[in-house]
């Protein structure tokens, strides 16, 4: 069952899924603490140059979080906004970089977690017109209470598991479970009145028996990711695909808010977007979080889906004319 702190009317489309009947969750409320306030939001930005750090470029004594905190960013203020991004996935390394760049941009969001405590260990104590925290599990399609998504203008879904058999499979945390049942109930949840989903997929979803993705795809992990995306597109819903390369850069466990909005990614900043599922290389989780932000805004990337990379050089930080003149190459490139 959701559970939330502070009560809030919250309605779902039919679908070919059973539905729980309506309940009425709770949200919890979280007041943003003196640390984080306006008068010291100048020291905490999320970068507007997103670049990967090589974990080879850590000293021995070094953290990634300190490595990470260790370089500059832009701590410009960003515009409010009046959308409501549901958030799914925001413990994971690219979930959390989500998380708090919308909070450094004043956009609301609704927060899904197995552990509530995880929202405030990782984000600290928001007010709930910054940060709104619901119990839920995408596995369990009990948990997907309808009046959850009250409301809700965006969806980001950034869910996934390891590749390969790990601990993180434990409690039936396997691709099957998660990149297919999670997300396939997810968004047989949703209301149609929602403007955009941006999922996180990979790229070589569409070449599992091709070297070198049929040795990432031994145990499913690209089949799985693969149904979501085709179930995300037969939904109706307006979407965006984010399919990234091999994930670089932290955050590689769970981190504190502080520590996010001052995340950057070393040297390589640049970044490059394809379409058709030929690009083959790394991106930073920075580049995949601004990209998923982006997407939610950029009209002609509905319907469709994108590879993503980070390179050397400097790239578009958090400029949205600069994003769209970088997914409109990708189509231009494909088209030819």
């Amino acid at each position: 069952m959701a559970t939330i702190l502070s009560s809030a009317p919250l309605s779902v489309p039919s679908t070919t899924y059973s539905k729980p009947s309506p309940r009425i969750p709770l949200f919890t409320s979280l007041p943003l603490p003196s640390s984080l306030s306006s008068s010291s939001s100048s020291s905490y930005g999320v970068t507007s140059s997103f670049v990967v750090r090589n974990d080879a470029s850590l000293s021995p004594s070094s953290s990634p979080v300190q490595a990470l905190a260790e370089e500059a960013v832009d701590s410009s203020p960003l515009a409010s906004s009046s959308k409501l991004v549901f958030v799914v996935g925001g413990t994971g390394g690219v979930g959390q970089l989500v998380v708090a760049s919308l909070l450094k941009r004043n956009i609301k969001s609704r927060l899904l977690l197995r552990d509530l405590e995880k929202a405030t260990k990782l984000f600290g104590k928001q007010d709930e017109n910054s940060l709104q925290v619901v119990k839920g599990d995408t596995r369990n399609v009990e948990d997907l209470d309808p009046s959850m998504f009250e409301g809700v203008t965006h969806v980001i879904c950034t869910t996934g598991t390891t590749a390969f058999p790990s601990q993180r499979w434990s409690g039936d945390n396997t691709p099957d479970k998660v990149d297919w049942e999670g997300v396939r109930n997810l968004i047989s949840a949703l209301p149609s009145s929602v403007k955009r989903v941006v999922l996180v997929s990979s790229v070589g979803v569409t070449k599992p028996d091709e070297l070198p993705w049929s040795i990432m795809n031994l145990f499913g992990v690209l089949k799985y990711k693969k149904k979501g995306e085709d179930f995300l597109r037969e939904s109706g819903l307006p979407y965006t695909i984010i399919r990234p390369g091999r994930l670089t850069d932290g955050p590689y466990t769970s981190y504190d808010l502080n520590t996010l909005l001052k995340a950057t990614a070393g040297e390589r900043r640049a970044v490059v977007i394809g379409q058709g599922d030929k690009l083959v290389g790394e991106v930073s989780r920075l580049v995949v979080a601004e990209a998923c932000i982006q997407a939610l805004d950029i009209e002609f990337t509905q319907g469709k889906a994108y590879e993503i990379n980070s390179v050397k050089g400097d790239g578009p930080g958090s400029d949205p004319q600069k994003w769209r003149e970088l997914f409109k190459v990708a189509e231009s490139k494909e088209s030819k």
